[in-house]
């Protein structure tokens, strides 16, 4: 046993420790194009024709890829991801996880067209997972504390794996092809409770962010690629490269670039930043706990928000932009209430993280919850144009309304904000001074 670790630490070699101010590693954000792409594959997917039942897999799907990105974060809280082997390691994920994305459109396809989508589902998945595993082992392995904690959560993957084993291969056994599919939502739903339960009663004993900044910008980086998401939909329903641009066509696209970047403003300007420094301040497992609540499970619905809203988004542009279309024709099917439906549930989810980083609840997001409520029924009524300017409007409205009302401590904590960033700009100005000077002694030239 104490030669194969042996031989684990020459062939492995060493792993770089994340330092306690350490930041999100290039690598991390190539490996997040993937990720990407996931997300574009769920929206694409689910757009093919909007069910109930559709609706259901794609919110399956995106619980069980966002737990692996919060077993990803993870592990990157403890070492860096593009130093040493680790990124040799890290490529095989990324090439487990773009066929376990290239595989989700057939993962609760017919039972009896065959296995094999979610068969590699299945195995990708325990493959992405075995990489995390096997790297954190490596980088605890003089921790039996955490090793503890690691093989504690063993029982997890395994179980989620053999669910997943299950869903795509016990629905080709039965002939009944409603209680087929229904054995296999059945057990993929029992994958996420299991998953997510895991992670609430595993506790925070054995657990550390060391870098509370690299925790955070990691997720702020994967909100925003997420919302990119809504733009790619505006853009896919406008259709402008299919046929000439019509007026209505762009005006629904900057509509959508307006709210878009109203629901960016509604996290990033205040509560993002405040969250930031309130997990900067909490120390052991009260930091640990946070962490684990606001971002790994508040962040969940945030992200299913702005996928359900994307698709509403790119189903009205559609109408606005066929020029077969009146233009005073009210928007049908489940386009408005996806819409209206993904932006309150992407509000409620910055609610919960609002609540659990800083203890407090804006009354202008409960306001606006409630009028986008209302503007369910009365959009369904207005021509599709108008019923973008009307979630437009009120998304606009939330961050004016904020921008007034809480003026005097926005301005005080972007001051902090700003003075932390430029202090540290200073100091890695003054260190890269020396390249400058070393440059010009050695080399006769400045960089």
């Amino acid at each position: 046993m104490g030669s194969g670790r042996r031989w684990g630490r020459r062939w492995l070699g060493p792993a770089v420790a994340v330092a306690p101010g350490a930041r999100v590693d290039r690598f991390e954000v190539f490996f997040d194009l993937v990720f990407v792409f996931s997300f574009f594959i769920i929206t694409r997917a689910t757009a093919v024709q909007i069910t109930g039942s559709a609706l259901l897999h794609g919110m399956l799907v995106l619980a069980v890829l966002w737990w692996t990105w919060v077993v990803h974060s993870v592990v990157a809280t403890r070492v860096r991801l593009g130093q040493g082997f680790v990124p040799v390691l890290m490529v095989v994920g990324m090439a487990a996880l773009f066929c376990f994305a290239l595989a989700l459109p057939q993962a609760f396809g017919d039972p009896r067209v065959g296995a094999a989508g979610p068969v590699v589902v299945a195995v990708t998945y325990v493959v992405i997972r075995t990489v995390h595993f096997i790297l954190y082992l490596h980088v605890v392995r003089d921790s039996p504390a955490e090793r503890r904690q690691l093989t504690r959560f063993a029982p997890e993957m395994v179980f989620s794996t053999l669910l997943l084993l299950g869903a795509a291969l016990i629905p080709t056994r039965i002939d009944d092809l409603g209680m087929a599919s229904m054995i296999r939502d059945g057990l993929w739903v029992a994958v996420v409770l299991l998953q997510y339960t895991a992670g609430i009663l595993g506790g925070t004993w054995g657990w550390g962010v060391t870098s509370a900044e690299h925790w955070t910008e990691r997720y702020e980086l994967i909100l925003i690629i997420a919302l990119g998401e809504s733009v790619i939909s505006v853009g896919v329903g406008s259709n402008l490269l299919g046929q000439p641009p019509s007026w209505p066509a762009v005006a629904a696209a900057v509509l959508g670039i307006f709210f878009t970047a109203a629901l960016w403003w509604a996290h990033y300007d205040v509560i993002g930043p405040a969250a930031r420094i309130a997990l900067h301040a909490a120390e052991g497992r009260a930091r640990v706990a946070m962490a684990r609540d606001a971002y790994a499970y508040c962040y969940l619905p945030m992200i299913a928000g702005i996928i359900l809203f994307a698709l509403g988004a790119e189903g009205i542009v559609h109408e606005i932009a066929d020029p077969s279309v009146p233009l005073e024709q009210p928007a049908h099917g489940p386009s408005v209430p996806l819409l209206f439906g993904g932006v309150i549930c992407y509000l409620c989810g910055n609610m919960l993280f609002q609540w659990r980083t800083l203890r407090t609840l804006s009354w202008t997001r409960v306001a606006a919850v409630l009028l986008l409520a209302l503007g369910i029924p009365v959009g369904s009524h207005l021509p599709g144009l108008a019923t973008l300017t009307l979630l437009t409007a009120i998304c606009v409205g939330l961050v004016v309304v904020e921008v007034l009302t809480m003026e005097e401590g926005r301005r005080a904590l972007h001051e902090v904000v700003f003075h932390e960033k430029t202090t540290h700009e200073a100091h890695e100005a003054a260190f890269r001074a020396r390249w400058k000077e070393t440059g010009t002694d050695e080399m006769g030239t400045s960089t």
